[in-house]
């Protein structure tokens, strides 16, 4: 809710330049003169004498001066003036006067954490069996951002690897977005893909004993772009192929074999994020660096007015709630990019006038007011890869 500049500052310079125009905008289309190579002027006029110009330069990288009812005017490459009363140009569209004023952020409180451990070998009532891998959406339909995928490898007495302690290698090969990898419970890691490319690809060494052993894998999948063409072609999940290599008959593939399917997590189903659902539940001392695993804290609404948010820069991906309304998804991952000089002269490019590089993409979330008693709030994280508890704090917005 607070003036973010200098974007505020430029459409309201453009709007109040058109409010201006509106008498000569409103009267009918406008004459179109070129005034250079790349240069036009689009004129506006009334019967009862008004008039506005637009005067625009095409020119992809090249400014340009040039003369209009004879008097001059600079236009920066690729951009347009507004000249409301056909004679003085009050609004450029690459001309940004407004100062970047960032926001202020107020620390107002640490929290005190407890912690639950989300079962990773739990498979209820609910889970299902397929041949074969499947694709997560067409299952979880939206009930979750999760879904597990289980199976189970014999292991022979003979093999080798149970000598020598060459661990066997587990590929996994998914359409995105993240997988975390658990063997007989114990967590293996984790990979991801990235905006570019969310396919992804996880081949790490993990451990087996003799006997039968229980490889979990929990698919997150973050939602599917909005734009482009071949909706239907678009998928995520784990895919396959699964294989596990370094065994006496050298790779074996999983990919085909009995799954299990188990939709969320536990903790979803609990309502471990819910006021009510989070009592019944055995909390036990904060353990923020374990993967997979619920935090809650209780808080007091921060004194005054200013707009609340919670820093999670120091976490790693999950999600949160602050009295059983989800405050948004987290992913604290490090912005690339190119932050040099800022010029909006020229077309557009989302690589133009880059800040913050180096720094994580989004370390605040906001909690709206409304949502806030005097105290007692519950706040609930989940936290999927690990992370910091002592760095997340809440927070207040000023200019």
């Amino acid at each position: 809710g607070l003036i973010r500049q200098p974007k505020w500052g430029h459409l309201r310079d453009l709007h109040k330049a058109i409010k201006q125009a509106e008498p000569a905008l409103v009267s009918g289309d406008p004459t179109v003169q070129r005034i250079g190579n790349y240069e036009k002027a689009y004129v506006f006029k009334s019967s009862t004498g008004a008039c506005a110009a637009f005067l625009s330069n095409y020119h992809t990288s090249a400014a340009a001066r040039v003369v209009y009812n004879g008097r001059r005017y600079d236009l920066p490459a690729w951009s347009i003036s507004i000249l409301p009363d056909c004679k003085t140009a009050v609004f450029n569209t690459a001309t940004v006067k407004e100062p970047s004023l960032p926001a202020k952020m107020n620390p107002a409180g640490g929290l005190a954490w407890q912690s639950y451990s989300e079962d990773t070998n739990a498979l209820d009532s609910s889970a299902f069996t397929k041949d074969g891998l499947v694709e997560q959406l067409s299952m979880t339909w939206d009930k979750s951002d999760y879904l597990w995928y289980t199976t189970y490898v014999n292991i022979d007495s003979s093999e080798q690897f149970l000598k020598s302690g060459q661990w066997p290698q587990l590929t996994i090969n998914s359409a995105g977005h993240s997988v975390q990898v658990f063997v007989n419970g114990q967590s293996f890691g984790v990979a991801y893909g990235g905006y570019n490319s969310p396919k992804l690809t996880y081949s790490k060494p993990v451990k087996m004993w003799q006997g039968s052993n229980k490889i979990s894998i929990l698919s997150s999948a973050m939602g599917l772009p909005n734009q482009g063409t071949h909706y239907e072609a678009w998928n995520v999940g784990v895919l396959g192929p699964v294989t596990l290599s370094g065994l006496n008959q050298g790779k074996r593939d999983l990919s085909n074999q009995k799954w299990t399917y188990q939709i969320g997590l536990k903790g979803e189903s609990l309502g471990v994020n819910s006021i009510s659902g989070s009592s019944p539940v055995e909390w036990g001392s904060a353990s923020g660096a374990q993967p997979l695993t619920w935090h809650k804290a209780y808080f007091a609404a921060p004194a005054g007015s200013a707009p609340v948010a919670l820093d999670m820069g120091s976490m790693g991906k999950g999600q949160i709630w602050v009295n059983g309304n989800n405050a948004g998804r987290y992913w604290s991952y490090r912005a690339s990019g190119s932050c040099g000089a800022c010029s909006y002269a020229g077309t557009f490019s989302e690589a133009k006038c880059q800040t913050n590089c180096g720094d994580i993409s989004q370390r605040w979330y906001h909690v709206p007011r409304s949502w806030l008693k005097p105290s007692g709030n519950l706040l609930v994280v989940l936290e999927e890869f690990g992370g910091d508890l002592s760095g997340v704090t809440l927070m207040t917005r000023t200019t």
